[in-house]
């Protein structure tokens, strides 16, 4: 039988691991227009927290003891789909399980890249959209401007970091410990602010950009938002993407230079990567001819295992991945 991770309780606070449980799923039968994918890999998301609270958000929460669902790369191994074939490699949104049954019309093939199939789970999938269109796009960065990156180490952040180098623009990253710090420097950063240290963000931002930032691209909020208000140049965007910092504990960022977005006419605008779905083709366009003039780099951290699915999660709030955090089935 496949099988699946679900959701036992609602986590109070952190997640822990008596908070999921793995289910059986029954072996489903293959309906017209449907197709059988055996799971090779699965993506963990911060954005996966907010799935677990019973309130009303821009996706509907995970149901208590049912397959949770997240991006996954599969092998097609049955279909009744004239347009998908046994052996397709696809993208699809059935994941945190081993098998999934799905419509073929929720699956996409796997664009032709010279990538391995689980890159597209990070920089030229869900992830690496999200840092694109947020950056250029939602903030309308442009050669020239002073951009800061939270999270940079991440998947969305790294991606940030490697597309505004790419188009011209003074990067200032932040990550958290002297490995991750220099691992964003390789990517391209003009400097990279260790919030680990003993340097509060907002004294190490002052002095990474000591003229300001005209853009800046959240994944965190707390004091990195903080920091990027007290910095702001005039007409500086922000493109808010995520608030990994209050997932979990709730605490609100304390916003007390807030007063500088009236004066310095300071734009914040969230954004959801759905939003831009439909420009997927501009997307791989662009970062394909990034990744063939060699100016992408890609790092992933891999647990083994459907059962390591937790743990994979769980480490996304704790610092434990660099780049792509995912799980080989």
């Amino acid at each position: 039988m496949a099988r699946a991770w679900s959701l036992k309780a609602r986590p109070q606070g952190m997640p822990k691991h008596t908070d999921f449980a793995m289910i059986d799923l029954d072996t489903a039968a293959l309906g017209a227009g449907a197709v059988r994918i055996a799971n090779r890999w699965l993506s963990v998301d911060p954005y996966m927290r907010g799935r677990m609270n019973d309130v009303k958000s821009y996706v509907p929460p995970f149901a208590l003891g049912e397959a949770m669902q997240g991006g996954a790369v599969g092998e097609v191994v049955e279909s009744n789909d004239d347009g998908i074939k046994v052996g397709d490699m696809v993208l699809h949104m059935a994941g945190w399980r081993d098998e999934a049954v799905v419509p073929a019309a929720q699956v996409q093939k796997l664009p032709a890249l010279d990538v391995p199939p689980q890159a597209f789970l990070g920089q030229l999938g869900m992830p690496g959209m999200t840092g694109y269109f947020g950056l250029l796009q939602v903030a309308e960065a442009k050669a020239g401007d002073t951009v800061f990156v939270s999270a940079a180490a991440g998947a969305v952040g790294s991606t940030v970091v490697q597309v505004a180098r790419a188009k011209g623009m003074t990067v200032i990253g932040s990550a958290g410990g002297a490995e991750k710090c220099a691992w964003v420097k390789s990517l391209g950063a003009d400097a990279v602010i260790d919030y680990k240290s003993d340097v509060p963000v907002v004294k190490a931002l002052g002095q990474a950009a000591p003229k300001g930032i005209d853009v800046y691209f959240d994944n965190v909020g707390g004091e990195h938002l903080d920091a990027a208000l007290a910095h702001a140049n005039m007409h500086a965007r922000f493109a808010v993407c995520g608030m990994i910092d209050v997932y979990n504990s709730g605490a609100a960022t304390q916003l007390k230079y807030l007063a500088r977005l009236i004066g310095n006419r300071i734009q914040i605008r969230g954004f959801i990567v759905s939003d831009y779905m439909n420009r997927a083709e501009e997307f791989y366009k662009d970062m394909g001819g990034m990744l063939a003039a060699g100016t992408l780099k890609r790092e992933e951290t891999v647990h083994e295992g459907l059962e390591t699915m937790p743990d994979a999660f769980l480490g996304l709030f704790s610092g434990g991945n660099t780049g792509k955090m995912l799980v080989k089935v």
